[in-house]
């Protein structure tokens, strides 16, 4: 089953925290277990982030998140971040475009 992890947090450095997912992609080419990512900024909320981002399965995102590269990820992006982040873990239970 298809699975999507939703990370919402709050920002005052979203250049800083961009320049960070961007290392953690050329990181982990090859290794990763993301098919697709999806930064989305709060229109009516300045300063409130939603990074989406789509696994096969939540197996696969469990793998995803045990490299030793999202860890140091998380880190990073956590000293730029303006509080604790909010996770959403979410089975996909339809999907059409």
């Amino acid at each position: 089953m298809a699975f999507v992890q939703i990370i919402e947090y709050r920002t005052s450095k979203p250049a800083q925290m961009q320049a960070v997912a961007d290392e953690w992609e050329k990181a982990t080419e090859g290794k990763r277990k993301a098919l697709r990512r999806v930064l989305c900024q709060d229109r009516d909320n300045p300063g409130r982030y939603f990074n989406v981002v789509f696994f096969d399965s939540h197996e696969a995102a469990m793998e995803n998140s045990a490299l030793p590269e999202t860890d140091a990820l998380s880190k990073k992006l956590m000293s730029f971040a303006d509080g604790p982040p909010t996770f959403y873990n979410l089975d996909v239970i339809d999907n059409w475009e």
